[in-house]
């Protein structure tokens, strides 16, 4: 029993590291849908981007679109902010970037 009491705060530890690794992967997965769901709408519609990026990810990330270039192609960035639930730490922005063809711009014909 004094063993098991010795080694918990170990165990506590690699547990809390597990899950903070899978909260960092599913923060950069919403900062990648949101950034493409950004760039796909600027390029349909302008001016909708932000709206479609703070749509796509889960709300308690607060993802923030950085804005979106113009052109022949739409680039959005992304940025979310995943929580630390190890002490110690105050948590990571993680950016993402898509690129999408600007369906809006006049071909010429």
């Amino acid at each position: 029993m004094l063993e098991f009491a010795g080694f918990l705060p170990f165990l506590l530890v690699i547990g809390m590291a597990a899950i903070q690794l899978g909260l960092v992967g599913y923060g950069a997965n919403q900062a990648g849908s949101a950034a493409r769901a950004a760039a796909r709408a600027e390029s349909l519609n302008q001016g909708t981007g932000g709206a479609a990026a703070a749509e796509s990810a889960s709300a308690w990330l607060d993802p923030t679109p950085d804005g979106c270039g113009g052109g022949s192609t739409i680039t959005c960035t992304v940025t979310v902010h995943v929580p630390a639930i190890i002490p110690l730490f105050d948590g990571w922005d993680l950016h993402r970037r898509a690129t999408m063809p600007n369906d809006n711009q006049n071909d010429g014909s």
